[in-house]
């Protein structure tokens, strides 16, 4: 029988569930049994996942738990245990060179345990199957929207998506730029700017291919939804904006790719958080960065309810033979031999 236990998460801006408790209910009627750490942030009350006929834990308590449960969470882990040796399903950020990543694989090493990457979940032809990436790309471009008009009060708080709307209405005149406009994060980046009122220029694989430079630094806003999993020739550069004339003064990085070799925008070297949402990067003309990597949990309601809806069915499947875990599992595998190779 699949146990799950549903961890808190140690970022304390971290409100969302990967499963919510209607979805836990779901599960638990499948005869799958699913405990819960209590927890104070998370968006949805621990009473809530009880009723649904939830066992409650501890917070914390999962590295105590039996070595068979499937440890599942959203964020980083702590940094202990040094050894990992349940299997973990969350955003390991662990494939693409990232920092800390060599460190992390190691951990499940030398445990014994596994990274099912939430990243990696996908169907047989590379598509992910469960993803923030929408409510991902919404938040992103709504904080762009709202530095640019100087409406962006800090630090940032959790809100519910009628709250976010209520801020983004109002003119602004600005041109906005979309780049992977046609993925996940892309579509809720447009949707955001509609709300504002900006009809955005949405570009994708096509626009990409033949970067038009010019084109970009014209615009007063740039939003990057692409997820890449190999390097690409980058967007924007330090030289890019250096450029005389640049109009560009806020950008929205949605991927924060920021560490890894697959980053487009090669033009800061650290993700902002809710306290600092934006950096400047240059001061005449001014231009920001915003590099949020965890932009679903500022509306975490909504998020969390579409993201569970999508991993749910998964979740049935997991440790009897679904092939997408199979693939997570081929990944972790490929990253750790990797790793090793490098090492």
């Amino acid at each position: 029988m699949t146990h799950l236990w549903l961890r808190h998460e140690v970022r304390t801006t971290e409100r969302r569930a990967p499963i919510v408790p209607d979805d836990a209910r779901t599960l638990v009627d499948a005869g799958i049994t699913v405990t819960v750490e209590d927890s104070p942030q998370r968006v949805f009350d621990t009473g809530d996942y009880a009723a649904a006929g939830c066992a409650v834990a501890e917070t914390g308590s999962w590295v105590d738990a039996p070595d068979d449960v499937f440890v599942v969470g959203l964020k980083e882990l702590p940094d202990a245990p040094a050894e990992l040796r349940h299997q973990h399903v969350y955003f390991g950020h662990a494939y693409k060179g990232q920092d800390g990543a060599a460190a992390l694989l190691d951990r499940f090493t030398c445990g014994g345990g596994a990274l099912l990457d939430l990243e990696y979940l996908t169907d047989a032809n590379g598509r992910r199957l469960a993803a923030f990436g929408y409510w991902a790309g919404y938040v992103g471009a709504a904080l762009a929207v709202l530095h640019l008009r100087g409406s962006l009060t800090t630090p940032l708080r959790p809100l519910t998506r009628d709250e976010l709307d209520t801020a983004l209405r109002g003119h602004v005149d600005a041109r906005a730029l979309v780049v992977g406009a046609l993925g996940r994060s892309g579509r809720g980046a447009l949707d955001a700017l509609a709300v504002a009122g900006l009809d955005a220029t949405a570009w994708d694989l096509a626009e990409t291919r033949d970067l038009d430079k010019p084109a970009l630094l014209a615009h007063d806003l740039l939003v990057n939804a692409v997820l890449t999993t190999t390097p690409v020739p980058p967007f924007v550069t330090d030289a890019d904006l250096d450029t005389p004339g640049r109009r560009l003064a806020v950008i929205s990085d949605v991927t924060c790719d920021v560490t890894s070799d697959c980053n487009v925008l090669p033009v800061y070297d650290r993700i902002t958080d809710w306290d600092e949402p934006a950096r400047r990067l240059r001061a005449d003309p001014p231009v920001d960065i915003i590099a949020i990597d965890n932009l679903p949990s500022l509306l975490p309601r909504e998020a969390s309810v579409a993201f569970s809806a999508d991993l749910t069915p998964l979740l049935r499947t997991l440790g009897h033979g679904g092939d997408e875990w199979a693939r997570a599992l081929e990944h972790f595998r490929t990253g750790v031999a990797k790793e090793a190779i490098n090492g």
